[in-house]
C-alpha cells in the first residue's frame, strides 16, 4: 500500500507496535529448554491483549501465531515441541493484522553463547538491513535495495536466500512490489513517497538454495547451513524511511 493520510499512518503504527511488543516478549523468553510452542504462546498472549490477529494464520491458515525457525530453518518454521539448546539461532517472525492494517518484522535471537559464525551471521543480517535503508528512499529503484543487501552479505562471506524476498505490505501480508535481497535489474520501479515495504534480508552461512519440509511450511537451507533473518516494515520518504516496527 501507499500511505495517503495521517490516519493510515497512525493505524499502521499501531499494528507495528504490536509486532514490536510481541517480538520483545518472545525474545525475552528465549532460553535453553524453552520450546518453540511456548514462544508461540507468548506471541499469542500479546496479540490477544492488543486485540490483534496473527496475519499468517488469518491469510494463509498457518498453524501458529508466529513463524519460529531454528538454525538451518530459514523461515516459516511451525511452532511445536522442539526445545531450544545453547548455541542455537532462533528466528522470530511476527506479522499482525489490526483494524485492517498489517505490519511484519523479524529478528534472529542467540540462545546463550553461540559460535563465532552464528554471531557473525546474525550481525550481518541486521547490517544488511541498515545498508538497505540508505537506498530505501523516494526516487531510488527497487533493485537498489537488493544490491545493497547482497553486497553487504557477500562481503561477509555469506549468501542471500534467493527464493525469499521482501515485499509490499499494508492491507494484506504480501503486496507489490517484490523486493529481492539480491541485484535484480528487472525490478526497476521507483520507490515513491508513502510506499510501505517489508524489507527483510534472509541469509545463510552456506549456499543460497533451500528446501521445504514435509509439513509444507518450514523452509531450510539445502546444505543445512545456519540461516539468519532480520526485518522491519518501513514507509518510504525522501529522507530516512520510517521504521514502523521499531521500538
Amino acid at each position: 500500500m501507499s500511505i495517503q493520510s495521517e490516519f493510515e499512518l497512525e493505524q499502521l503504527r499501531i499494528a507495528g507496535q504490536i509486532v514490536r511488543r510481541a517480538l520483545n516478549a518472545m525474545s525475552a523468553a528465549v532460553a535453553p529448554g524453552v520450546t518453540t510452542a511456548e514462544l508461540d504462546t507468548v506471541c499469542e498472549r500479546v496479540l490477544t491483549e492488543d486485540g490483534a490477529t496473527s496475519a499468517p494464520r488469518k491469510v494463509y491458515a498457518f498453524p501458529g501465531a508466529a513463524c519460529i525457525s531454528v538454525n538451518d530453518e530459514v523461515v516459516h518454521g511451525v511452532p511445536g515441541p522442539r526445545t531450544l539448546q545453547t548455541g542455537d539461532l532462533v528466528k522470530l517472525d511476527v506479522t499482525v493484522e489490526k483494524n485492517g492494517f498489517y505490519a511484519d518484522a523479524a529478528v534472529t535471537v542467540r540462545v546463550g553463547e553461540v559460535s563465532e559464525q552464528a554471531d557473525a551471521l546474525a550481525r550481518c543480517a541486521e547490517s544488511a538491513f541498515r545498508k538497505a535503508m540508505k537506498v530505501a528512499r523516494t526516487g531510488y529503484r527497487v533493485y537498489e535495495i537488493g544490491r545493497a543487501v547482497e553486497r553487504e552479505v557477500r562481503g561477509h562471506g555469506f549468501s542471500v536466500l534467493r527464493e525469499y524476498c521482501g515485499h509490499g505490505i499494508g492491507r494484506t501480508i504480501h503486496e507489490q512490489p517484490t523486493v529481492p535481497n539480491y541485484l535484480d535489474l528487472n525490478n526497476r520501479a521507483r520507490l515513491t513517497d508513502g510506499l510501505v515495504l517489508a524489507v527483510e534480508p534472509i541469509i545463510a552461512a552456506g549456499g543460497w538454495r533451500s528446501t521445504v519440509d514435509g509439513d509444507g511450511w518450514t523452509v531450510r537451507t539445502a546444505d543445512h547451513s545456519l540461516a539468519a533473518h532480520y526485518e522491519h516494515t518501513v514507509v518510504i520518504t525522501r529522507g530516512e524511511p520510517i521504521l514502523i516496527t521499531a521500538a
